[in-house]
């Protein structure tokens, strides 16, 4: 390793150290995440600055830098699923009337659906005003390289039909799907679970006896489960700083400059689908301002991850612990809406991505039969995305082909597809939150103060 290397990676540990004292002065997670966020950013623009793109140092730099990164989103991604199989368990063990599960999980998936929808629009209508087009793009040597690849699945995923993509959520073989084995693994573990706990529910009103210590394993296991999602937690700033100095480190300008258009009409729509999930919880009496300053860190670690699956354990205790939304609907409004629903993967990327290609194929974007074909197209899709960096491309690949339109163009956008899926994953995760909080209220089940003190316990 060279000395600038080595110089580089003492710089990093002293930003380390210095987010530790932050961390030792008892500050809060989410000035913690904002000085980790700014330290890290810091620190990759300078690696940029000093050394310049592609230069070995940079490398050599990020190698090490990444054992920080990639061993937090590690540690996330191994909590993810005993989290939600232990949750669903306890929801419905826990659960004072069984039927309402099924008012949860509805509405929830019902929540997620409609603003599926409302993204999709945003980005139809988005990509029409910026006047986006498929025209003129770059084909370099990655672009031809992802379009063979993409057109390779393109075929394995778009003779998927509606009754193949539910019957893949069923799970027949749990131990598998609990490695996460398929894009609908979350899916099937929560199936898995609430059947484990409807059953675990019956075995108590059959023998009274069982009861009890039925109640005792259940708490237990979930007393644990949290506390090493929050041992977990207490990295994410020093998870944060070293996800946005590689982010920073390794942005092309050229790239980015080219193909500026695309990434300004992407954040704008995103910006606008924030602004309705605000508006959405205003109606079910929840301030805006308040809500969004809670979910913070949690948008933040998604931002830096492009991981909406393993955002949730930060995604379900924001939720318990900030928004008063009990553990039954936050685990099932974070666990559905890691492959449900995604507002930004699943609604607005593929619907920018048809309006951008349909006049190669002469079709009008803005004709109403395309755009209502379009929207219930993304919405129907939108089950079991893959909540990982790349889910996009996969709801693309459904999408598209199954309006009559080329995939080719996912991969001339693949350049600038790690800055905007940051975003994307941000909105996937506010999403969720959103429908656990709409959930939540509607169903008037907010975690009572002293039950909230004893889940912080």
């Amino acid at each position: 390793m060279s000395v600038a290397a080595i110089a580089s990676l003492a710089v990093f540990a002293g930003i380390l150290f210095a987010l530790y004292r932050q961390q030792r002065k008892a500050n809060t997670l989410s000035r913690l995440v904002l000085f980790g966020l700014v330290t890290g950013s810091a620190f990759g623009l300078a690696l940029q600055l000093i050394f310049g793109e592609g230069n070995p140092v940079i490398a050599q730099t990020l190698e090490w830098v990444n054992v920080v990164g990639k061993g937090y989103v590690g540690l996330l991604k191994m909590i993810i699923m005993p989290l939600v199989l232990v949750s669903m368990i306890a929801a419905v063990v826990k659960l004072e009337k069984g039927g309402s599960l099924g008012k949860i999980s509805g509405l929830t998936i019902s929540v997620l659906l409609a603003t599926t929808a409302i993204s999709a629009i945003i980005g139809i209508l988005v990509a029409q005003t910026f006047g986006l087009s498929a025209e003129g793009l770059t084909e370099g040597a990655r672009e031809t390289a992802r379009i063979a690849a993409l057109e390779t699945r393109a075929d394995r995923v778009s003779d998927l039909t509606i009754p193949q993509m539910l019957v893949s959520f069923i799970p027949t073989n749990p131990f598998a799907d609990l490695t996460g084995s398929r894009s609908t693994s979350i899916i099937a573990v929560v199936i898995f679970g609430v059947l484990t706990g409807i059953a675990a529910r019956k075995v108590m009103a059959e023998k009274e006896e069982l009861e009890s210590p039925i109640r005792t394993f259940v708490e237990a296991a979930q007393s644990i489960v949290m506390r090493l999602v929050k041992m977990i937690m207490a990295l994410t700033p020093y998870g944060i700083a070293a996800l946005m100095a590689k982010v920073v480190a390794t942005s092309s300008a050229a790239d980015i400059l080219n193909l500026l258009g695309f990434i300004v009409a992407s954040y704008v729509a995103i910006a606008l689908m924030f602004v309705v999930h605000g508006v959405l919880v205003s109606f079910v009496g929840v301030n805006p301002k308040e809500y969004f300053k809670k979910i913070w860190p949690v948008l933040t670690f998604a931002f830096t991850s492009r991981s909406s699956a393993a955002t949730i354990p930060l995604n379900v205790e924001a939720q318990i612990n900030k928004l008063r939304v009990p553990p039954a609907i936050a685990n099932l409004s974070a666990s559905f809406g890691a492959t449900i629903g995604q507002n930004g993967c699943a609604g607005i990327y593929p619907a920018m991505l048809a309006v951008m290609v349909a006049p190669s194929v002469g079709i009008d974007p803005m004709d109403i039969s395309f755009i209502i074909s379009l929207v219930a197209m993304i919405v129907i899709s939108s089950f079991g995305i893959a909540g990982v960096g790349g889910g996009a491309t996969f709801a693309a690949l459904i999408v598209l082909p199954a309006m009559g339109l080329p995939v080719t163009i996912a991969a001339l956008l693949i350049s600038i597809e790690p800055l905007i899926d940051m975003a994307r994953t941000a909105l996937n995760v506010s999403g969720a939150m959103t429908a656990g909080t709409i959930t939540s209220r509607l169903l008037g089940d907010k975690l009572p103060e002293e039950e909230l003190e004893t889940q912080n316990a």
